[in-house]
């Protein structure tokens, strides 16, 4: 899968997207949390294994993101994804959305849409995707420390940490602006 803008016209705004998906589920982790010296604080731990993928998308010139909770990560998932980005993206723009190897990403069973352009990111290098960042922040600040009592808990609170996010442009922007990736952008 190559990636080219050659079918980009001329002056079309292009936006910089970037994706990932996330695992949410029953196996939170625990996080750091203020606590009173000599104290040990208590904290809520499930041995259940029930999850959803948290699939989201960023672009952080825009402070704006598109995501879906799905029960898996497949080809039939990521159609979706994409079919949700396309839609946020601005009218009129064309987006590059730069993500990992994942198989569900590279398939030529996808269908992308024609404002948006795949860009892969080379293989092991999660450092280059500010995404893996925004789950640090969602797990950080909405997901942990946490016990979902069944699966419909799960995907309210992942969609209800993202609304949370996406509620905060300037948090997606902080997160997500790389220098490399933006350059001549703003």
């Amino acid at each position: 899968m190559k990636a080219h803008l050659g079918h980009v016209r001329k002056r079309k705004p292009v936006e910089i997207w970037f994706q990932d998906e996330a695992r949410i589920g029953q196996k939170n982790g625990l996080v750091r949390q203020w606590a009173r010296r000599g104290t040990r604080p208590r904290q809520p731990a499930d041995q259940r294994y029930e999850s959803a993928c948290l699939f989201g998308a960023i672009c952080p010139a825009r402070g704006v993101g598109a995501a879906l909770a799905m029960p898996f990560a497949d080809t039939a998932a990521m159609q979706a994804h994409l079919d949700e980005i396309s839609r946020t993206v601005a009218r009129g723009a064309h987006a590059v959305l730069l993500l990992d190897r994942a198989g569900w990403h590279t398939t030529d069973k996808l269908r992308v849409p024609k404002n948006i352009t795949l860009i892969l990111l080379p293989s092991r290098s999660p450092e280059l995707n500010p995404v893996e960042n925004v789950w640090q922040y969602l797990r950080a600040n909405w997901l942990s420390n946490r016990v979902f009592d069944a699966y419909p808990d799960i995907i309210e609170a992942a969609c209800d940490a993202w609304k949370s996010l996406t509620a905060t442009p300037a948090v997606i922007t902080s997160i997500g602006m790389r220098d490399w990736a933006h350059i001549g952008q703003l």
